[in-house]
């Protein structure tokens, strides 16, 4: 045994004078503790980052709707009534439309069917409503048995479109045509698919509806 090893340690530990022996030294529990709360706050900064960066995007698209006029709202989400209820919003979304009223219409009434009798019939009816009524009669020969449809409402090219309107809502499914007169009155042309005017109830209420439109439902989001 060399007198450089220590006594009790041979084998391998033994001094030889050419090699010493290399003890590992234990690791440090107090590094391996550093290293862990390290990680971990690592870890917690980048979710705060994460939540700023996601904070920061949102802010920018409320900000962009916001100047588009447009703004984000939960699905489901009641929109705001307006002051003084659904009537007082229709009211306000769509006001009243002024129409002749059906003294200032004076209309002409012609038979183009087979049917005897046909225009003098609804011309009475159309007097008893309010309506002028002005000749009535047969169609003229351009119109005469040529008429599938319902009827014809003809006038003049200046004719409002709103006497057209009033007058159709006495029967449904009129067209309407113009032609070169200079009056304005307007012709009702009776035609083969007539079977009757619309009852006076459901013409008039066909007319509050055309002075009253209701506004188109507003979009939720």
């Amino acid at each position: 045994m060399s007198m450089l090893t220590p006594p009790g340690m041979g084998g391998k530990y033994r001094v030889t004078g050419a090699a010493y022996p290399r003890l590992s030294r234990k690791r440090s529990r107090r590094r391996i503790v550093f290293a862990v709360l390290g990680s971990v706050l690592a870890l917690a900064l980048l979710g705060y980052g994460a939540l700023q960066l996601i904070d920061v995007f949102q802010g920018d698209n409320a900000k962009r709707n916001t100047a588009s006029g447009t703004k984000d709202c939960p699905t489901g989400a009641a929109q705001p009534a307006a002051k003084g209820g659904p009537a007082a919003a229709s009211a306000s979304a769509a006001p009243a439309v002024t129409l002749p009223l059906p003294g200032d219409i004076t209309v002409n009434v012609y038979n183009a069917t087979p049917r005897a009798g046909l225009a003098k019939a609804v011309g009475d009816e159309l007097r008893k409503r309010g309506f002028v009524v002005g000749n009535v009669g047969n169609a003229p020969a351009d119109f005469d048995k040529k008429v599938p449809g319902t009827a014809i409402l003809l006038g003049s090219a200046a004719t409002d479109k709103a006497v057209f309107s009033v007058l159709g809502t006495q029967l449904p499914g009129t067209t309407q045509q113009t032609d070169t007169r200079e009056g304005a009155d307007v012709d009702l042309i009776l035609g083969d698919a007539f079977k009757e005017l619309s009852t006076k109830e459901d013409a008039d209420k066909a007319l509050a509806l055309l002075a009253n439109p209701v506004p188109a439902p507003a979009k939720n989001c």
